[in-house]
């Protein structure tokens, strides 16, 4: 964990709720798909944990760039929404385990829901410049709150989108969208809500026999481990979300 001063260079909305933050600064720290950064809002007493989306590393200690996509889900990101390109933010960063892509074989599927979806856009980046052949799942809710979808596509992936009223894509969730596929796949990844990863965990690892890594989206006190408020029970006795994770394997987690 570092703890450093970034200049934001981007704030764009992608849809009503979901917007993407560009900043600038020292990005040695961030070394895994799934890590996130941990930014200090004037006026909120806790920071605002936010998944890493994408990394650009500086050159002969020049600045680096990352990228952010965050939900407005309260006043803090909703503040967030009003920042201008140039103001400087106190981040903490390298926070969290990341995914080990080393894992993911030759033909990983990557399944994603609402906000959970960024991290796995540089997993796909990594696993892709890697040769392997990537299968993404994206589900939504509605078609208004679909984006990324043609960046995962650019990126060389075979996207399935699945939203739960239907509009776009296919009608249901990302597990419809799985059963669409032939499940020879490697390892899966993935991030979302609890509820999805229930569903993700019981259809593709428990019925369909593919092991997989899962990001938990928790609420978070410090960030780092030490406030141990975002604790849960693993098959191995207890561990952080934010320090221990947010990464879990299938075979260790207890629902």
């Amino acid at each position: 964990m570092e703890k450093r001063l970034f200049t934001i260079i981007e704030n764009v909305a992608l849809t009503p709720s979901t917007w993407r933050m560009r900043l600038a600064g020292d990005t040695g720290s961030i070394t895994a798909a799934g890590q996130f950064i941990n930014i200090r809002l004037d006026g909120h007493f806790l920071r605002r944990p936010i998944s890493v989306n994408d990394v650009q590393y500086g050159t002969d200690g020049g600045q680096g760039f990352v990228t952010i996509i965050y939900k407005v889900l309260g006043k803090g990101t909703e503040e967030m929404t009003h920042m201008r390109p140039g103001k400087h933010l106190d981040v903490l960063t390298g926070l969290g385990n990341g995914y080990d892509l080393d894992e993911a074989g030759d033909r990983p599927l990557l399944i994603g829901g609402g906000v959970g979806i960024p991290p796995l856009y540089l997993a796909a980046r990594r696993l892709v410049a890697a040769g392997k052949k990537v299968t993404v799942i994206l589900g939504f809710n509605s078609a208004e709150e679909v984006y990324y979808t043609d960046e995962f596509r650019n990126l060389g992936c075979e996207v399935i989108v699945t939203t739960a009223d239907g509009s776009h894509g296919i009608r249901g969730f990302v597990t419809d969208g799985f059963r669409t596929l032939s499940p020879d796949f490697t390892q899966f990844l993935t991030c979302g809500p609890e509820p999805m990863l229930k569903a993700v965990y019981q259809t593709v690892y428990k019925e369909a026999g593919i092991p997989g890594q899962m990001s938990f989206e928790e609420r978070m006190g410090c960030g780092f481990g030490a406030c141990m408020g975002c604790s849960c029970k693993t098959v191995t006795g207890y561990k952080r979300i934010c320090k221990d994770g947010p990464v879990l394997r299938t075979e260790e987690i207890l629902w």
